[in-house]
């Protein structure tokens, strides 16, 4: 899978533009109220390589990729102020999805990131993707998020925009399974 990265200008106006939501970095505790929570828990292997194989491929953008949506990033790897445009479907009927890191996490038995919309997302809200080493080397992704619906077109589709986040943190933990497979490892 190919890397793009942002124009300058375009990451700039989004490194400027405010967050869509006020609750920001909600997703490092109690989920704020007003929002359909998502959270989602998954043993994918044990042991240091699977934890850094695992980081490698969040940190890398290799699990947005691998999961479907273009990401069109100011960095091809994730850092505090990374943004990005994620683009889910084809043509000029693909959705146009800004957003920017809100946090990283870079521990040796805890790494991870997350993101929240900004303007001209089709949801408002956050999601956290975390990787968890635990003391007898079980390592957990995490996908956690909270989101409402922030353009008419979101509104509108109803259980559709459910239906296909739903889809997306499916593919997101097939992504890191996949990559993280002793007797595979995917580019990206």
């Amino acid at each position: 899978m190919r890397s793009e990265l942002l124009d300058a200008r375009v990451a700039a106006e989004l490194r400027a533009a405010p967050f869509s939501y006020p609750e920001v970095g909600a997703t490092r505790g109690d989920l704020p109220v007003g929002y359909i929570p998502l959270r989602r828990e998954v043993h994918i292997g044990v042991g240091m390589d699977y934890f850094q194989q695992a980081r490698t491929a969040l940190f890398g953008w290799h699990v947005h990729r691998a999961a479907g949506p273009k990401v069109i990033s100011s960095s091809l790897q994730v850092t505090d102020d990374t943004v990005a445009v994620v683009r889910l479907g084809v043509g000029p009927l693909a959705l146009r999805a800004p957003l920017r890191v809100v946090y990283v996490v870079d521990e040796p038995a805890r790494a991870g990131f997350a993101y929240g919309t900004l303007p001209g997302h089709p949801e408002q809200g956050e999601e956290s993707f975390m990787i968890t080493m635990d003391e007898d080397e079980r390592v957990r992704f995490d996908i956690v998020a909270f989101s409402k619906p922030g353009t008419r077109l979101a509104k509108t589709s109803g259980s559709l925009g459910r239906a296909v986040q739903e889809r997306v943190t499916e593919r997101y933990i097939e992504a890191i399974i996949a990559y993280c497979r002793p007797d595979t490892h995917p580019e990206g």
